[in-house]
């Protein structure tokens, strides 16, 4: 049975426990939500909408304080961290509210024969199921619920199990904001309540951010529903150097690209792929950045055992491992990996923490080789002096984002989302409103 709990990832105490709901109560939650979807999301207007999902955006903004707290406590997320994570969210359900009537307008679509007109329509499509991971309690929710309420679809969310505190922080957020009662439920479901739900005939579409192994089975279960599917899953991104007029300035956008939320986002920097003609240079300075680093716990000491496994895994097939210093229970010292070869399991694996890979590429071909060697295709960085070079190099990387020059450079307007294994569809941007609604052609003759 799945387990709701708040616990100290410093201290390892449990803080709090919450009950998961009962069969009655999931089910409840669904029907309030459809009853929702029926009563306001078909007969709301756009603009009404709009003006809910924009009081959340400031509700977040006033409860900043409150949420980051929570954060803090159920996964160790540092508060200037969090604090950024809820202004992040906030900024992301103000532009749903600023660009909602643009991005739903009908659109005409010109004939090529016939008299009369087309128009597309896009219209909600009921009750959609999110499955929330506890990495970004907040800024994760805000890039499922945020369009689709816009676009008028009620929202059935699961958090992580030991993110009920924020669960129970942002529910209220939704109610305070004016929400109708079903149009944003929180459940505390165990996995398997929520395979019966996606069954659910009421349920119309899952989004899922979350591991490759969840993402798998919600897609299985989905697709023998014939649902809808959004996945956001692992990812292992390379982090490229084959060119540079300030050695230092890219070391130190590659320790960032690495030690972001503790080393513990899917689209992190990973996989350090570096030109041989810098590689030494950029492995002396950055061994000594990342062991610089000071590091709050990881969010939980299973995740630091799991991380550890795949470290010495490496070490024991042949890799050198720079640290400074020793595992304490969820605290895990930031570390890099030389000597990571292709038989070894961690080549091919998402390190979840702050541990990054390094690897030397002979030339550009070979550089972009070792980045598409990998079953994940979230994001990816490419560092180069050359601009020619640099779009070219984009061009061949098998993954939903390239940033070029750059860390930190996402957007509430970006779409946000990979190939591979990394999962399909997108979220964030107009790209984001566009996954669960349904386009509905009226074709007029006369």
């Amino acid at each position: 049975m799945t387990q709701y709990a708040v616990t100290d990832p410093r201290t390892g105490e449990r803080i709090s426990d919450v009950p998961t709901d009962s069969d009655e109560q999931v089910l409840a939650a669904v029907a309030a939500a459809h009853e929702a979807y029926t009563s306001w999301g078909r007969t709301s207007s756009v603009a009404d909408r709009t003006k809910l999902v924009r009081r959340v955006a400031e509700l977040h903004s006033e409860r900043r304080e409150e949420l980051a707290a929570a954060m803090n406590r159920e996964m160790g997320k540092a508060m200037d961290d969090a604090l950024g994570e809820v202004d992040f969210s906030a900024a992301i359900y103000g532009y749903y509210a600023d660009h909602g009537e643009e991005f739903l307008a009908d659109e005409e679509i010109p004939l090529l024969e016939g008299e009369g007109r087309a128009v597309v329509r896009r219209r909600p499509l009921g009750v959609i199921l999110g499955i929330m991971p506890w990495n970004y309690p907040a800024y994760q929710v805000a890039r499922f619920a945020g369009p689709n309420l816009t676009a008028g679809n009620s929202v059935v969310l699961k958090h992580a199990p030991q993110c009920p505190e924020s669960a129970a922080l942002l529910s209220r957020i939704f109610a305070d904001a004016g929400f109708p009662e079903g149009a944003y439920v929180n459940v505390y479901a165990s996995n398997e309540q929520i395979e019966e739900l996606i069954g659910d005939p009421r349920i119309q579409g899952v989004s899922l951010t979350g591991s490759e192994r969840a993402g798998s089975a919600v897609a299985a279960t989905a697709g023998r529903h014939l649902k809808k599917v959004v996945l956001e899953l692992g990812g292992s991104d390379p982090f490229i150097v084959l060119g540079s007029d300030d050695l230092d300035a890219t070391v130190d956008a590659a320790v960032a690209a690495r030690m972001e939320n503790t080393g513990q986002a899917c689209n992190a920097g990973k996989r350090f792929i570096v030109h041989d003609s810098l590689h030494d240079e950029f492995v002396a300075k950055f061994t000594a950045k990342m062991l610089g680093q000071e590091t709050g716990p990881l969010s939980s000491q299973l995740a630091a055992d799991r991380l550890d496994a795949q470290v010495q895994g490496a070490v024991a097939a042949g890799a050198h491992l720079e640290t400074n210093g020793e595992r304490n229970g969820a605290f895990y010292p930031s570390g890099v990996l030389t000597g990571v070869t292709e038989e070894s399991d961690a080549f091919h694996q998402e390190l979840f923490g702050p541990v990054a890979m390094v690897f030397r590429a002979t030339d550009e071909a070979d550089a972009v080789r070792i980045a598409n060697d990998t079953p994940y295709g979230l994001g990816s960085y490419v560092y180069t002096n050359d601009p020619e070079q640099a779009a070219r190099v984009a061009d061949q990387i098998d993954a939903g984002m390239v940033f070029v020059n750059g860390v930190g450079a996402e957007g509430v307007e970006l779409p946000f989302g990979g190939v591979k294994r990394s999962g399909f569809g997108r979220e964030l941007g107009r790209f984001g409103i566009e996954e669960f609604v349904n386009k509905k052609l009226i074709r007029t003759v006369t």
